[in-house]
């Protein structure tokens, strides 16, 4: 992984929370907490999905310190990692800050052609948006994430992608059918790859706070990074567009998302 070329441009052009504490709390006035992985006790790497891997110009080899890096135990040089603020409507009813509760972003990996790649570890541990979560996963959900995203990508319709599938060592307590029998489950760590990660609820979060500053920062900074040739009008009329084409996508392949939460809809669709 020595040979990846990093950018941080997220973090060197927004604000960042002036706290470097990993404690749950409401963060004002800034874009994203820096927050380190949580090391686990014995980083196992399942797979790691070739193509995917080729986005990046990574070796799929895998390697000792590969693992420990998608397990959350290292942090390579020029990675600047961070859990992202922001917060959605859910059910249809604004539901205040949530942010990346269990996702670290590495950093945004820039390949030979130019294009830009956020490494995403889901799993990694608490952040300051963990609110009353453990910030792990298991290897149930994190397995179908990356089976059904590849798929999905597959089969046509806009997905973020999956890189690779790691197992802890650590056992996370889970009560999968919500039925007060919770159970140990493995831990695992799935590291997700998209352009960025930016979704709706970044912006809701700072128009809820009224924190207008910080909103015309994050809107300049996505209009220069992924909508060049627009305006704000012209932004927000394509991304409903790309959003509507999505659903359209996902209903297409026999698939009907019952929670279209915007702290979870990409702004590319």
């Amino acid at each position: 992984m020595a040979a990846l070329s990093f950018a941080d441009r997220f973090v060197r052009a927004l604000p960042g929370d002036p706290s470097e504490a990993n404690t749950t709390r409401q963060v004002l006035k800034s874009c994203y907490s820096r927050v380190q992985p949580t090391a686990v006790a014995k980083p196992e790497l399942l797979v790691v999905v070739p193509e995917v891997a080729a986005l990046l110009d990574l070796d799929p080899a895998i390697t000792p310190e590969l693992a420990d890096v998608l397990a959350g135990n290292k942090v390579m040089p020029g990675m600047a990692p961070y859990a992202a603020c922001y917060g959605g409507h859910q059910f249809g009813t604004w539901a205040g800050q949530l942010g990346d509760g269990r996702a670290i972003t590495l950093g945004e990996v820039v390949n030979a052609r130019g294009e830009t790649w956020e490494m995403q570890l889901k799993g990694a541990g608490p952040t300051p948006y963990s609110r009353r979560a453990d910030g792990r996963a298991v290897l149930r959900s994190s397995l179908r994430e990356l089976v059904c995203s590849e798929a999905m990508f597959h089969l046509g319709v806009p997905t973020t992608r999956a890189l690779s599938l790691a197992l802890t060592g650590n056992p996370v307590q889970r009560d999968m059918l919500y039925d007060g029998n919770a159970k140990l489950e493995p831990g695992a760590v799935v590291c997700r790859v998209a352009p960025t990660f930016l979704r709706f609820g970044n912006f809701e979060i700072h128009t809820a706070r009224d924190d207008k500053a910080t909103l015309k920062q994050l809107m300049a900074f996505t209009l220069e990074r992924f909508y060049p040739d627009h305006d704000v009008a012209s932004f927000f009329e394509k991304v409903m567009q790309r959003t509507a084409w999505m659903v359209a996508e996902w209903m297409r392949v026999g698939f009907v998302h019952g929670v279209m939460n915007t702290d979870n809809m990409s702004i590319l669709g």
